[in-house]
């Protein structure tokens, strides 16, 4: 399944596009064109990369700078230890889609009791 983000055109180069999801997914659009999708929210605690700085393909969380490679989730600097879930971009007729993964999601142990229906 493919879900609508927004056009292009309306989501400017060196930002992101945060969807309510459950959980949340984020598209980054680099200073370099480029798209991507990962899950929002940091691994090592309930932050969301979407309000991170994004630098070239990576995003620094804003909470404790863990910053994440965009094109594979994988950790690049700590406290995150595990990686976030990425997502595959497609753009038709100028709109951009996210495919979301199947894997299961990574995150940190407050958003995993959120996500199963519990306390916050």
């Amino acid at each position: 399944m493919m879900i609508p983000v927004c056009r292009l055109a309306d989501l400017p180069r060196g930002e992101a596009f945060r969807l309510d999801l459950d959980p949340p997914v984020s598209v980054f659009h680099t200073d370099d064109g480029e798209l991507f999708a990962i899950d929002d929210t940091c691994t090592h605690q309930d932050a969301s990369l979407a309000d991170g700085w994004l630098e070239g393909r990576a995003v620094e969380c804003p909470l404790h700078a863990s910053s994440f490679d965009l094109r594979t989730g994988a950790v690049d600097a700590p406290p995150a230890k595990r990686p976030v879930r990425t997502h595959e971009i497609v753009v038709v007729e100028g709109v951009i889609h996210v495919r979301l993964s199947t894997d299961t999601p990574d995150l940190p142990p407050c958003g995993a009791v959120r996500t199963a229906g519990g306390p916050a």
